[in-house]
């Protein structure tokens, strides 16, 4: 059975692998605002799908397996420098690109003093939850075509993706209020959304890093430094 049919066997029935309509990249700040129940329905109906049968933490290599027993070491080892391929010896980049150590430095410390409020929280991802690559057609239901990076992960990453593409629509701010709205409790949601938003962006930060895109790190940079004062304020 390949990658995808695996998925589809795990996924909530809810949710489309095969979506048809436009790029919701395409929406308006405005026309996300009024749309974004049905973004966060279909991340929460993903983050209920069956995994009684999946073990571990990370993204699925390409028989659906994960290969982390805890969520510290698939964190921490997306950092490694010794793993074979792109990003072998990677931190030459604190000397060869924008990827300024310090700043690095800080908020991985910041992701890896919080990991123990994700540890246990084991849940379908997409992963890739950029709005490029989420579909809404004019019935207004969204679709996720690409599962090329999904895994086990607290499902809270699917949140903070969305967020870090585009932090002005403010999406832990609408969560908290998506949550209330319905009675959804989630517990130590500041901090493990940190976890998973200092993960991911410092990732995201260095790919971009890795290809000269200045620009992005910059806005990267400031999105990640901002993120605290925003949720503690909540």
């Amino acid at each position: 059975m390949g990658k995808d049919n695996m998925i589809k066997a795990i996924l909530s029935e809810k949710v489309s692998m095969t979506p048809k309509g436009f790029v919701a990249d395409q929406l308006s700040p405005e026309q996300f605002a009024d749309s974004y129940e049905l973004f966060f329905d279909k991340i929460i109906e993903i983050s209920s799908s069956d995994i009684a049968g999946v073990v571990g933490y990370g993204e699925f290599n390409e028989n659906c397996k994960t290969e982390y027993g805890t969520s510290r070491e698939f964190l921490i080892d997306t950092f490694a420098e010794d793993k074979e391929g792109y990003w072998f010896n990677w931190r030459e980049m604190f000397d060869t690109t924008v990827l300024e150590r310090e700043f690095f430095e800080k908020y991985f410390k910041e992701m890896e003093s919080r990991i123990h409020y994700c540890e246990g929280n084991r849940y379908l991802v997409y992963n890739n939850t950029f709005f490029v690559n989420m579909i809404i057609d004019v019935n207004s239901v969204v679709g996720f075509p690409d599962w090329s990076r999904s895994g086990i992960c607290d499902f809270l990453l699917d949140f903070v993706i969305m967020d870090l593409n585009k932090p002005y629509l403010k999406i832990p701010e609408l969560l908290v209020k998506y949550c209330k709205t319905r009675n959804i409790v989630i517990p130590d949601f500041n901090e493990r959304f940190l976890c998973m938003a200092y993960y991911k962006g410092i990732d995201t930060l260095r790919w971009h890093a890795s290809i000269d895109d200045t620009e992005s790190c910059m806005s990267i940079m400031k999105s990640i430094s901002e993120l605290k004062d925003r949720l503690y304020t909540l």
